[in-house]
């Protein structure tokens, strides 16, 4: 069953310094033209890959709300039209707070929009410039109180840790101003440096002061404390939620179950295959146009591989995998399947035993890459 739809929205009013999605400057885009082939792509894709409803519905980007009121109007009737939705859908649009407007807002709520997701990244108005960020902390107030008039509930914001020249301090403030918004969802990530990217080649040319392994540590242990002092419970590694907003969007991912991917660079799991879409806007309009899913690679996942899929992927959340559930998809116990790695983590306490459940330690989430890679190639 196909229960998730993602779409990508790749225009962006300005690239950020640390951003390797796929995206283009909005100026001079045929827009038109690319919300059309996502329409086709969506009724091309039903047709090949019926399912009777959906549960979540993903809009992200670049940044979906560069849309003009009426393509976005548009855009929101086509998802309406095409995908078979269901009453107690989550619909979340991904924004940046500095081109929200009420307008916008009230067309996403007309829409069934039920969820906003914001990139706010940091409250440090220097550190944002240094990102390559054009909003400032007041726009992400402005934004929330917007959304909140308009009677969106379920809110989230993107926060960004071990930013360059960023410190424990400047963090904690940026945590305390976070809490006093009144929303119930958090995302928190660690910088990573993506190839193609200003940071990237900024590194190269040893231009980039970023705060170093103690010190991102260190940031990510207060995180988990705020968080928990705040009542946000961690249901994944970088995603904190008050009881009943955990993102059940993300959840499939890390279920491991099947969604659909729409949009040009998007990526989708149907049926036992693993697809990545073409990248470039021109060629992916054109592939449509002729009639053809825009796929630039397929494959088809193995049950090794499913396997080891549902351990490195279900670690990720806080409660872990369950083994009765591992079980019942798979007919094999976890515990033998991988006997020696799971042996080895829990010796070196990154994982933890408990009831029916194999989970990272607290210890573990600090070292999730190392934890994860164990898992692969080993079935």
């Amino acid at each position: 069953m196909i229960n998730a739809a993602y779409l990508h929205i790749p225009f962006c009013e300005h690239i950020c310094h640390y951003c390797d999605f796929n995206k283009v400057f909005l100026k001079g885009q045929p827009v038109d033209d690319y919300l059309a082939a996502l329409n086709k792509e969506m009724l091309l894709t039903l047709q090949q890959f019926p399912t009777k409803y959906v549960e979540t519905i993903f809009v992200g980007g670049g940044t979906p709300t560069s849309l003009n009121e009426q393509q976005l109007y548009r855009f929101c009737e086509n998802i309406n039209q095409n995908l078979p939705i269901r009453g107690n859908i989550e619909f979340t649009f991904e924004a940046n707070p500095g081109d929200l407007s009420k307008e916008k807002l009230q067309i996403l709520k007309d829409a069934g929009v039920n969820r906003i997701s914001l990139g706010v990244q940091t409250f440090n108005n220097e550190l944002l410039e240094k990102i390559g960020r054009v909003h400032q902390a007041k726009d992400v107030f402005h934004s929330v109180e917007n959304a909140k008039k308009i009677g969106f509930d379920n809110i989230s914001i993107d926060l960004i840790f071990s930013l360059p020249t960023q410190t424990v301090e400047d963090l904690k403030e940026t945590l305390e101003i976070a809490f006093s918004l009144d929303i119930p969802h958090y995302s928190a990530y660690s910088l990573i440096i993506e190839p193609k990217t200003v940071f990237y080649n900024l590194l190269k040319k040893g231009k980039l002061p970023t705060p170093g392994e103690d010190t991102e540590a260190a940031m990510y242990e207060l995180m988990m404390e705020e968080m928990d002092k705040h009542g946000f419970r961690q249901y994944e590694i970088s995603n904190f939620s008050k009881p009943g907003y955990e993102s059940r969007h993300n959840l499939t991912y890390w279920n491991n179950d099947y969604y659909y991917g729409f949009g040009a660079g998007a990526h989708s799991y149907v049926n036992g295959v693993r697809r990545s879409n073409i990248g470039p806007l021109k060629k992916y309009i054109e592939q449509i146009n002729i009639g053809k899913l825009p796929y630039f690679d397929e494959h088809p996942v193995s049950m090794a591989e499913q396997m080891e899929e549902e351990m490195f992927l279900g670690l990720r959340k806080t409660e872990g995998i369950s083994i009765s559930e591992f079980i019942s998809k798979f007919e094999k116990n976890p515990l033998e399947l991988f006997e020696e790695e799971i042996k080895d983590l829990t010796h070196k306490k990154w994982l933890d035993i408990r009831d029916d459940y194999i989970f990272l330690s607290k210890e573990g989430r600090f070292l999730g890459n190392e934890v994860f890679q164990s898992f692969l190639g080993v079935v």
